[in-house]
């Protein structure tokens, strides 16, 4: 709170606090009544901040609290500067974590000598938006190739718990940062305060924490700084696209609970809701966050977005509103995580506006619908397979059943953020190379190797190697077992000689 009084100017308002209902607070203006998201302070230390949504008449506002509102009485004294929330912006705010008012939550020293800037900007005229369509390439074989990202797109990430989320955006914030050369943002609206702890030490132990700011508005917190954290970190993510022409990553999680957390200060203010529940003005604040996403000519703002789907029911409004906006899905599958196959993206429900023959070329176009069509006929044969054995189909079904399996198994990859776990050591893969090992796979290539040669690995190059070094393994075993084995039958030899001697004495 401290650190947004830094701002005042000299004349402040001043007004009384009329009635608390929760987070809702109405205030009294004798002279002048303070604008629309202005911030207003009040509390014995100044500690309490709210921001006006509404004007009642001429001399009252409502307000949300966008801190906890406890000790508020009626009559305390509010003070203004006409200034609304404002965060921190700039390179100082590399590697730290913040909140929703721009104070640093990582017990590291204070950040002195940044610019402070409004959270609520409006979004870049057309005039200014990009109008090539480009691929944003995150070095994931399984994304690159079938649900190419947009950059300056909005990606959607659905999944429940435990198929690997978290694990995917930080290999993208790892990617970002040392191939992309850009900045990542990470924003957290909602999130668990033990999912927060975790993703800040796994970054500052996989060495990306440099380059990336994290912003929090945890579950805890009221409605109205949820309901404010987006704005906050896209308005960092602005000055780094718009002041210094770079390449910014934002990841959200979770979308869902922006959405929440409008409808619970929707419902605080006393606004009729619509279906389901939802305020009637979903689609309104939802286009005023996400329209802020953009790709400039200067730089682009590429967001990938969890989402979490109410009762897995895609016809609710929240994710019917948010699907309008993705420009990608990219879907996690709990079956694949069982079977190991991580990243576990059900390659068959993901999907992206960008594969088009126009945006990623005809090759690759082509290449995906064939990708996609035989792991499409393997999934309708599994159940005859389960049934009847792998022998009894034909021949070519046969044939496209290995090589929907090598394609499954090639589509894993070892990640940078799990060598400490996993022992293998990460790999990016270029397009060129994923394409490339996609194409040698469909054409009946190495249907000499085993499927487990094409497990976790990078290119397809990789592949051979690692038969070989099974090859070399297994010779080594195989010559060491006849060694063994040659020593062991000398050792019965003699023991049957003596018990031959014992019993020739015996007699």
């Amino acid at each position: 709170m401290g650190a947004n009084s830094t701002h005042k100017n000299n004349s402040l308002n001043y007004g009384k606090v009329i009635s608390v209902r929760g987070s809702v607070v109405d205030v009294w203006f004798e002279n002048k009544l303070p604008s629309i998201f202005t911030l207003l302070h009040t509390g014995e230390e100044k500690e309490i901040a709210i921001e006006v949504l509404a004007q009642i008449d001429s001399n009252r506002i409502r307000g949300i609290a966008l801190t906890a509102t406890q000790g508020l009485a009626r009559g305390m004294r509010v003070e203004t500067d006409g200034e609304q929330l404002k965060v921190p912006v700039g390179k100082k705010i590399l590697g730290r974590m913040f909140d929703v008012f721009g104070n640093t939550i990582d017990h590291e020293e204070k950040i002195s000598e940044v610019v402070w800037r409004n959270i609520h900007q409006e979004q870049p005229p057309l005039t200014k938006r990009s109008t090539k369509s480009e691929i944003f390439l995150t070095g994931i074989k399984a994304i690159d190739i079938l649900i190419p990202l947009e950059r300056g797109g909005k990606a959607g990430l659905f999944g429940g718990a435990g198929v690997g989320k978290t694990v995917l955006l930080t290999e993208m914030i790892h990617n970002m940062v040392g191939h992309g050369k850009g900045v990542s943002i990470f924003c957290g609206i909602g999130e668990r305060c033990r999912e927060g702890h975790e993703l800040y030490h796994e970054m500052k132990e996989a060495g990306v924490l440099d380059d990336m700011v994290m912003m929090f508005g945890q579950m805890n917190e009221p409605p109205g700084a949820r309901f404010r954290v987006g704005h906050a970190a896209l308005t960092m993510a602005e000055y780094f696209r718009d002041d210094e022409f770079r390449d910014v990553l934002l990841l959200i999680d979770n979308i869902f609970r922006f959405i929440q957390a409008g409808m619970e200060v929707s419902g605080l203010m006393g606004q009729m809701p619509s279906r389901l529940g939802y305020q009637p003005t979903m689609g309104t604040e939802l286009s005023k966050l996400e329209e802020r996403i953009a790709n400039t000519d200067e730089g682009a703002i590429t967001s990938i977005q969890a989402v979490y789907v109410p009762a897995d029911d895609l016809t609710d409004p929240a994710a019917v509103h948010t699907f309008s906006h993705l420009s990608a899905s990219i879907v996690l599958s709990r079956k694949k995580a069982s079977e190991g196959l991580y990243p576990a993206i059900d390659l068959l429900q993901s999907n992206s506006k960008m594969a088009t023959p126009g945006i990623i070329g005809q090759r690759h176009y082509n290449l995906a619908q064939e990708i996609k069509q035989t792991l499409a006929q393997y999934e309708d044969l599994k159940d005859i397979i389960a049934m009847l054995g792998l022998e009894q189909l034909s021949t070519n079904d046969r044939n496209l059943v290995n090589r929907a399996r090598r394609l499954e198994r090639f589509f894993t990859q070892p990640f940078f953020t799990t060598e400490q776990f996993s022992g293998i050591s990460g790999k990016y893969v270029s397009l060129e190379d994923a394409l490339k090992g996609c194409e040698r796979i469909l054409s009946d290539e190495f249907k000499d190797l085993p499927e487990s040669a094409f497990y976790m690995i990078g290119t397809i190059e990789d592949a051979q190697e690692k038969e070989k070094k099974n090859r070399k393994k297994e010779k080594e075993k195989s010559s060491n077992s006849e060694k063994e084995e040659s020593s062991d039958s000398g050792k019965e030899n003699s023991s049957n000689s003596e018990k031959e001697e014992s019993s020739v004495n015996s007699k």
